[in-house]
């Protein structure tokens, strides 16, 4: 009986959050693939053309069947949609690249190496690769000690 009420209540729950129909509901609580169940309850959570079970299951497949969303890299998790057409090797465990792409993912994700002085100054852009470029944002310690 508790694992009965348990199941309606967890129906009843997905059936007002999603805005859904019982049949679909109970399709979704049924479906066999955990991520694939949070993937698609948030399909119908946030996407307003999607409606039903069936549409967002169709969206799924989809999604997994386009090209640009196939592993370009498995070290490093770039996708074919994400590759940088500046270096040799295309996806993010290139380092060394300053492509477009890599900048952009950089400047996403926050992952700039602070001994890295090719991008210079992030306050006034002094020193980005110009060994003579030098940054006068903050005051040296030689300076106060005089």
């Amino acid at each position: 009986m508790p694992k009965n009420h348990a199941r309606k209540k967890a129906l009843a729950d997905l059936k007002d959050e999603l805005a859904i129909k019982h049949a679909c509901a109970i399709a979704l609580l049924d479906h066999p693939d955990a991520d694939e169940r949070e993937t698609l309850e948030r399909y119908l959570a946030e996407y307003v053309d999607i409606n039903t079970y069936r549409e967002a299951v169709d969206y799924l497949a989809q999604q997994k069947n386009d090209p640009r969303n196939q592993l370009l890299c498995d070290r490093c998790g770039w996708t074919n949609g994400m590759v940088c057409p500046e270096c040799a090797k295309g996806c993010g465990c290139e380092n060394e690249c300053t492509g477009w792409r890599h900048e952009e993912m950089r400047a996403a994700t926050g992952d700039y190496d602070e001994d890295d002085n090719r991008y210079g100054c992030q306050e006034c852009g002094a020193g980005g690769g110009d060994p003579y470029g030098e940054c006068c944002c903050y005051e040296d310690d030689e300076d106060q000690a005089a």
